[in-house]
């Protein structure tokens, strides 16, 4: 599955903000408590613009981690409603920009707005190509036990199933486990 570079940069941060939340984050905590988890988060995506580094915007970025994940879970049709929310909120227009090495890509707000919205609007555009292509089924939650990792599954055959390759293997050991303590 491939989709315009900038909606997968896009998607890819969508997923990492998510995986922050507690029952997604490697750790298990929450890696989005202070401004400087979010300055290292941040500092691993290309973003231009405006970033304040204070507790407002860390506030507001966790809001759009919530809103972000609550997207993964809904169906194409809820998902649209949630979508034209985040566009109209932010009064998004969105407009073609060239900027640091980067080729045209899409922007919908001005570079001054705040880092959260900016980002809920990357998201909903990068979203809005997933609803528009019908591959909502791409967007899932991690099928391990315990986890609520969230998935973006660009495989060709779409079977991706965990959010790591350590969800994947600690759930292979249980099914082995269960197996084998069967006499399968």
């Amino acid at each position: 599955m491939a989709f315009a570079p900038d909606t997968e940069e896009s998607l890819d941060f969508a997923v990492a903000l998510g995986n922050s939340d507690p029952g997604a984050s490697r750790s298990g905590a929450d890696e989005l408590e202070t401004v400087d988890q979010l300055a290292e988060l941040i500092s691993r995506y290309l973003f231009s613009g405006r970033i304040d580094g204070d507790e407002r915007e860390l506030r507001d970025m966790r809001e759009t981690r919530d809103r972000i994940r609550r997207i993964w879970t809904l169906d194409r049709d809820e998902a649209v409603v949630e979508v034209n929310r985040i566009l109209a909120e932010a009064g998004a227009r969105p407009h073609l920009v060239r900027h640091d090495g980067m080729d045209w890509h899409i922007h919908a707000t001005e570079p001054e707005a705040p880092l959260g919205e900016r980002i809920r609007v990357e998201a909903a555009m990068a979203l809005a190509d997933v609803i528009r292509m019908d591959e909502m089924r791409r967007l899932r939650i991690c099928e391990a036990d315990d986890c609520t990792g969230l998935i973006l599954d660009l495989s060709r055959n779409g079977s991706k199933r965990f959010c790591s390759a350590r969800c994947g293997s600690r759930m292979n050991m249980i099914a082995f486990r269960e197996r084998r303590g069967s006499g399968g």
